[in-house]
């Protein structure tokens, strides 16, 4: 690491305050520096080329350097570089976008609002939420259960909703009207002698009996990931998701369905509600939506949900919300463009394909001594790293996966510890010998790994 006063490392220790970073630690260490991208692969300063294992963040949909994407940024740039959609505005790009949207829904949507990133869109869709309540003349029903571990953004409310820790300690979350329920993850959460049908029920029991505790009319809407991402990628158990949506469907509260992570292909389907069979009032959408090459989010709402809150606004006189760079031009027009790049090379395919030989690439890791589950469905799956036998208790959680993911980069492969579960999320792209490459790089690691676990 180049620590001179004026390399690269030193100035990003000097000024970049960094996201999901220990920053006392970063000022002892400094940063891992990224020059360029390639396909699956990126190169950092000192030209070492590594398998982006996690997309960025879960999000380069169409790999790095995809020429039709630039040329559509560049096109539109030159066009009309911004234009916002306040005041009856609109433009080319933002129409033919949110067009495209509602007919790729899984389900009948009404309408789309545009917004800048997922923690962006959620927070809107809770203030949706409490405007649509007032609408409706249910002042009392605004509050929102999402789920432990659950992943929903950082803004003051996504955040809220977000089911981590580390989301809520020492930022006074999460606000009140924001309740949590169990996590779905069978290998985690199970009891001794339950079975995977009986644990999936008991999670629709838990809601159940949250939602008559506080009162079925207090309560808006359920907020999950079809498959959770950064809570360490928690498959939901067969008959999760249909008995769930009974509860939900009891009681009439709406389903909002993240697919800021499962979306546009991710999990072998262009939308996780496919795969898991989920039928949402209101969609959150990121990341892949541009492959990440322009922040862009949006979500759509069926007509039950855009109503209320159109009639509310048109009695106010205007709805009191947007953003600046909602429905930016150049975002819209990247968006068109990967989602046709994502249809003409037929990557949702090619995910379910790849995702097949993935997954079976790391349940073929499950009998390792430190691996202790295997999980993942489509393109995206974790190994939950263990300690060694009988030492669990000299370990602070979140140590092996940090340790873990050392060998991974000295082995050409990024992933992230989400604690001690290590993620794999690659661009849809990837083809069957570079998921070969993949696993020949976990392998190496946990080769290594288990050897530093014996010293």
């Amino acid at each position: 690491m180049d620590l001179r006063p004026n390399s690269d490392e030193a100035r990003d220790i000097a000024y970049h305050f960094h996201s999901y970073t220990n920053p006392r630690v970063h000022e002892e260490q400094g940063p891992l520096i990224m020059d360029r991208g390639e396909g699956i692969y990126v190169f950092d300063t000192q030209g070492n080329r590594y398998i982006e294992g996690m997309s960025g963040l879960w999000s380069v949909a169409v790999g790095f350097h995809e020429q039709r994407l630039i040329d559509a940024a560049t096109q539109q740039m030159a066009k009309l570089p911004y234009y916002h959609n306040f005041a009856h505005r609109s433009h080319g790009p933002a129409i033919d976008l949110a067009e495209k949207l509602i007919g790729m829904a899984p389900v009948p949507m009404s309408k789309v609002f545009f917004t800048n990133s997922g923690s962006e869109a959620n927070d809107t869709i809770l203030k949706m939420l409490w405007y649509r309540s007032n609408a409706l003349g249910k002042p009392e029903k605004k509050k929102v259960i999402s789920r432990i571990r659950g992943y929903h953004g950082v803004t003051v409310a996504s955040a809220s909703m977000t089911g981590l820790p580390y989301n809520h300690k020492s930022f006074d979350l999460p606000i009140d009207g924001i309740l949590h329920t169990t996590c779905p993850h069978y290998w985690r959460e199970g009891r001794d002698g339950e079975s995977e049908e009986d644990f999936a029920t008991r999670c629709a029991e838990d809601l159940d009996a949250m939602i008559q505790s506080e009162g079925p009319d207090t309560i808006a809407a359920f907020i999950a990931e079809p498959l959770m991402g950064a809570g360490g990628v928690v498959v939901p158990p067969v008959t999760y998701w249909e008995k769930i949506q009974a509860v939900l469907g009891k009681y009439d509260i709406l389903l909002i369905a993240d697919e800021v992570i499962c979306g546009f292909g991710r999990t072998g389907k262009m939308f996780g509600s496919e795969t898991f069979d989920i039928r949402p009032d209101i969609m959150t959408l990121s990341k892949q939506i541009t492959s990440s090459y322009f922040p862009f989010s949006a979500f759509m709402m069926t007509e039950e949900v855009y109503a209320p809150i159109a009639d509310e606004a048109g009695r106010i006189g205007v709805l009191g919300h947007g953003y600046t760079g909602g429905a930016h031009p150049v975002g819209a027009a990247v968006a068109l463009e990967n989602l046709k790049i994502i249809e003409e090379r037929d990557l949702v395919a090619n995910a379910a394909e790849r995702g097949a030989e993935l997954q079976a690439g790391l349940r073929g890791f499950a009998g390792h001594p430190h691996v202790g589950e295997a999980r993942g469905v489509g393109l995206i799956g974790a190994l939950e790293i263990v300690a060694p036998e009988g030492r669990e208790e000299g370990f602070n959680p979140g140590q092996l996966g940090a340790a873990m993911n050392k060998h991974f980069l000295k082995n050409g492969l990024i992933s992230r510890a989400m604690m001690d579960a290590m993620a794999f999320c690659p661009p849809l792209i990837i083809t069957a010998a570079q998921v070969r490459d993949i696993l020949t790089a976990v392998e190496q690691s946990l080769e290594g790994f288990a050897a530093e676990m014996q010293v």
